[in-house]
């Protein structure tokens, strides 16, 4: 190999430059021991420099002096920035809403709620008050959707052959069951029910979280899988639809809607996780 190839292929990119120093820390798992329990080391590996700290006795100095952040610069600062602008909104939310926290003031015990939801719905509460035709179509074309819903998730698997989006459901209303009997929450004032909403009758249900919202977006996450993006945008749509006639009726509270958002993407997510093993580990076949 010639001394050109040789000495490029130990030292480091050019691209690389700028780049924060954790991108470039390795762990070494050999010889991290001096047999006294006070001795590991890495090898820290950024920009043209190279620093080996195995077999080194490390104190509070030494573990300042070694520490990720001492070794940040401006340049470290800015490219987090630039790269990272999503978790770098986090924290500035972080901050604010820990500000919002301290120092709100609480709801009293003998008040309802506060809900935002229920505030930006006022006056379509009050339109589906005073219509209960309107009401009722409405809740029967929420009703419709869930049957589509239903019907997707029955399709993929009695028919595809697939059983990812029927486990992610059973996960989901088992889940919503167990919670929704744990913690009761009032029904919210100024509800407008009506016996065409799923489950049809005007029975009792779970406030937390809207199975609703969680299943549809079940399915949606499956239809993008499978390039079926137009059926998934069209899921989205009637799934926000559906969102601001809940918060309209107060059939849920804003958190409940919230919760089953994320609680579709967690349940399917399971469902994969779950797959993946049966095809590592069956011993059922």
């Amino acid at each position: 190999m010639s001394p050109t190839i040789f000495q490029s292929l130990l030292t480091p990119s050019n691209s690389m430059d700028g780049d924060s120093p954790l991108r470039y820390r390795k762990p070494n798992f050999y010889n991290s021991s001096n047999g006294n329990g006070y001795c590991y080391g890495y090898d820290y590996d950024y920009g043209y420099e190279t620093m080996n700290m195995k077999g080194k006795k490390l104190g509070l100095k030494g573990l300042i002096e070694t520490a990720s952040f001492m070794k940040w610069g401006f340049d470290d600062v800015v490219g987090v920035v630039v790269n990272h602008p999503l978790p770098c909104f986090f924290m500035v939310a972080l901050l604010f809403f820990m500000g919002v926290e301290y120092t709100l003031r609480m709801i009293p015990s003998d008040s309802p709620p506060l809900d935002v939801g229920f505030l930006a719905t006022r006056w379509l509460n009050r339109v589906f008050s005073s219509s209960p035709y309107f009401n009722t179509l409405c809740a029967a074309l929420n009703t419709v959707f869930v049957g589509m819903q239903t019907a997707y998730i029955l399709w993929v698997f009695l028919v595809e052959g697939r059983m990812r989006p029927g486990l992610a459901a059973l996960f989901m209303f088992t889940c919503r069951g167990i919670l929704g009997y744990s913690t009761q929450l009032p029904l919210p004032q100024d509800f407008v029910g009506s016996g065409a909403d799923f489950p049809v009758g005007n029975v009792s249900f779970f406030l937390f979280y809207s199975g609703h919202v969680a299943s549809a977006v079940i399915g949606s996450l499956d239809m993008r899988r499978m390039q079926r993006r137009e059926f998934a945008w069209t899921f989205d749509f009637l799934n926000v639809l559906q969102m601001v006639r809940l918060l309209g009726t107060r059939g849920h509270y804003t958190i409940d809607l919230a919760v089953g958002i994320g609680a579709g993407f967690l349940f399917d997510s399971l469902a994969g996780k779950y797959e993946e093993s049966r095809k590592i580990y069956s011993p059922l076949r």
